[in-house]
This record gives structure tokens, sequence and C-alpha cells, in this order.
């Protein structure tokens, strides 16, 4: 993502008319989840999966009162240059959160959540840490119940994270004892934009990512974007935005 964008930022995107880039569309799913999130009343929120922080950045940039706390297990990612000085970074599993009992306002996964293992600690650390009016609110690629091994084709092989279903992960929340108080499927406005992205772009991207990958690396990202257009299409994938309060 990095290198066929040039940006930090590693989510797929919500994609419009006015939003026909990746870096353009990263940036638009990042406001988008902003809102849900409702940052602009926000006080202490914690980024779970910060990645390389280029989301908090933007956060930060236009809600300048914010804390904000970066946990991510990678120490690396928290090391990328140019990232935001005035945000705390913490080097932390998103399974015993470097945080005190109703501390935060906020818990936020921004395409990150298919990674937390088990994610079920992951929502009750969230549910400790947050205070009683406080909100989590998640963006995850999902599958649905269409889906099979089968039918996931080379995605079974390239989508390097867990494959939860919705109805999975409402079921985890509640048992919690959030309530979903906004869901939005994207799913639509993400994997074919993006996918039709690289195709009409293919050549130039492809340049860019064969000086640091054999090109087999290429071949395969190709099936595979191919493959999630396909399968968005047909509803064995989706992308959701959940809103949860306790």
């Amino acid at each position: 993502m990095q290198i066929a964008t040039g940006g930090s930022m590693l989510n797929f995107g919500y994609w419009s008319s006015d939003h026909a880039d990746p870096i353009s569309a990263q940036k638009n799913l990042c406001m988008i989840f902003s809102e849900l999130a409702e940052l602009s009343s926000a006080k202490h929120v914690a980024d779970i999966g910060s990645g390389l922080s280029a989301p908090s950045k933007l956060w930060k940039e236009n809600f300048p009162n914010l804390d904000l706390y970066d946990v991510n297990i990678n120490f690396n990612q928290l090391c990328f240059p140019g990232i935001q000085k005035n945000i705390e970074f913490l080097n932390a599993t998103s399974t015993k959160l470097p945080f005190s009992n109703d501390s935060v306002d906020r818990v936020l996964a921004l395409e990150s959540a298919q990674h937390f293992k088990p994610l079920s600690d992951f929502i009750y650390e969230s549910k400790r840490i947050l205070v009683k009016s406080g909100l989590l609110v998640i963006a995850i690629p999902i599958t649905t119940e269409k889906s099979s091994f089968g039918k996931l084709g080379v995605l079974k092989f390239t989508w390097s994270s867990e494959h939860y279903t919705l109805n999975y992960l409402k079921h985890l929340l509640k048992s919690a004892g959030f309530t979903i108080s906004d869901e939005q499927l994207i799913g639509s406005n993400v994997y074919p934009p993006l996918t039709d992205y690289y195709l009409e772009n293919r050549e130039r991207l492809k340049k860019l990512i064969l000086e640091n990958y054999p090109q087999y690396v290429e071949k395969i990202l190709f099936k595979s974007l191919l493959k999630m257009k396909k399968s968005s299409e047909e509803k064995i994938i989706d992308y959701v935005l959940l809103k949860c309060r306790l």
C-alpha cells in the first residue's frame, strides 16, 4: 500500500467520485470514521492497532484538543519517521491495553481488529477502559454468510487476517455488554473501486512494486484484487463500520 500510494496510510479507503485516488479515499475513510466516532466531542481517544499513525495525525489536525494514544504491537511502526509528535505512542498488545479502568471515552479500531487474537479479549478490554458514556468504534473487513473456504479462492491465502462474519462480531459485542447504535456496510465503496484503480494504473504501479518485490508478488496481488472485487459484488465479502455503546 505504501509503495502504490506514496503515503503512510494502510487502509483500503472509502472511494467516491470526489475521492478517486488511494490517498484521498484513505483520508475520506478516516474522516467518515471520525464522524461515526464523534471525535469532535471526544477528549481521551485510544487508537488500537494504529499502524503508521497517519489516521491519528489527520484526526489531531482536525480535532486539536484530542488526547490521542496510539497502541501498536509493532514497535517499528511506532517509530516511523514523520509521525505526529503530540500523540502518545504505546507499544502494547490489543488484548492487554495499557490503560486504567474508565480512563478513555473512545476506543478506535480502524481496519485493525481483524488481526486481534482473541478478538473477544480486545472487546472486553475496551469495555474495561471506556467510561460509561464512551464509544467503541470499529471498521473491519468481513465475510458474509454466503462465504466459504472454497468461495474465497485466492483470498483464503492472501487475506492475512481472521475472516469474521458480521453476526459473529455482533455476538461478541453484545455478549460483552455493548449495544450497536450504528452499522454501515460500505464494501461497495471499498473493494470494487480499489480494484478498478489498480487495473487502470497497473503498468505504473507494477513498475513501482517490481523495484522492491519479485514479479510473482505483483501477479498474486493482481489476482487477489480481481477476486476481491468479484467477491464483493457477489456479497461474499463486505466491510462494516460499527459504533458500539455500553
